[in-house]
């Protein structure tokens, strides 16, 4: 990143910082390099929510780009109740959400980036329970559910990943199997690829790659959107308040 804030790419020296929490996680090392963390991972994303942010206005106006920490913009620490061995991410993560709804409840454009993989996503990574109860609702339409599936042959076409179904029965829900009835067993809906950070990663050009995959994720993305729609209409006392 230049000094005007241009986004430029991710450093190395991010990476290398990275890789220094991995040998050396815990709050004190991260607060004796504080300044590095703020000049190699946080000046960076930030500009890099603020460019893609405007790139992805172009296939929703509305997106969610805000760069800051809570929104577009992951904590660094890990919820201490459950990591006082590691409290500091290995991993950073940068999420474009659509709508109203809490931002991991809605669908999605994300990445995240640790030494040895870039992940890049569309769509929602994990229901929770208001949210599974309304995608397995909305499915039970047989318009949806095979608008859902030749949505995720398209992208498996084209290279991306689609993540196994996380349920092996079907669930109470359904009486009989449908057509496409491995959809019923997800409890979650996204796509994914993964790459190095290589050369592009580390200039201006990860913004043209991301957005290309962004893109050829806006069906998904799309369809993921109309779900959390319907749950905030038929649900929104839970769906909103997630």
């Amino acid at each position: 990143m230049s000094e005007t804030g241009i986004f430029s790419g991710f450093p190395k020296e991010g990476i290398r910082f990275l890789e220094n929490i991995i040998q050396n996680n815990s709050k004190e090392w991260l607060d004796a390099h504080r300044e590095e963390y703020e000049r190699d991972i946080v000046a960076p994303n930030r500009a890099y929510v603020e460019e893609m942010g405007e790139h992805l206005q172009i296939l929703v106006p509305t997106i969610n780009a805000i760069p800051k920490v809570n929104k577009s913009l992951f904590r660094i620490y890990r919820d201490a109740r459950f990591h006082l061995d590691d409290p500091i991410k290995e991993r950073i993560g940068i999420i474009f959400w659509q709508g109203a709804g809490h931002r991991m409840q809605s669908s999605s454009f994300y990445m995240h980036y640790a030494p040895s993989e870039v992940f890049v996503a569309a769509g929602i990574r994990s229901f929770k329970p208001p949210l599974l109860s309304t995608y397995r609702e909305y499915i039970k339409n047989d318009a949806k559910r095979e608008a859902l599936h030749r949505i995720l042959e398209e992208l498996k076409e084209k290279g991306y990943l689609v993540p196994e179904p996380e349920y092996k029965r079907l669930p109470s829900e359904f009486e009989s199997e449908p057509t496409f009835g491995y959809l019923t067993r997800y409890r979650s809906m996204y796509a994914y690829t993964t790459f190095k950070p290589d050369k592009v990663f580390h200039s201006e050009k990860i913004i043209e790659r991301n957005f290309k995959i962004y893109e050829e994720m806006f069906p998904l993305q799309q369809w993921v959107y109309e779900l959390t729609l319907y749950a905030s209409i038929t649900n929104p006392g839970k769906y909103l308040k997630v």
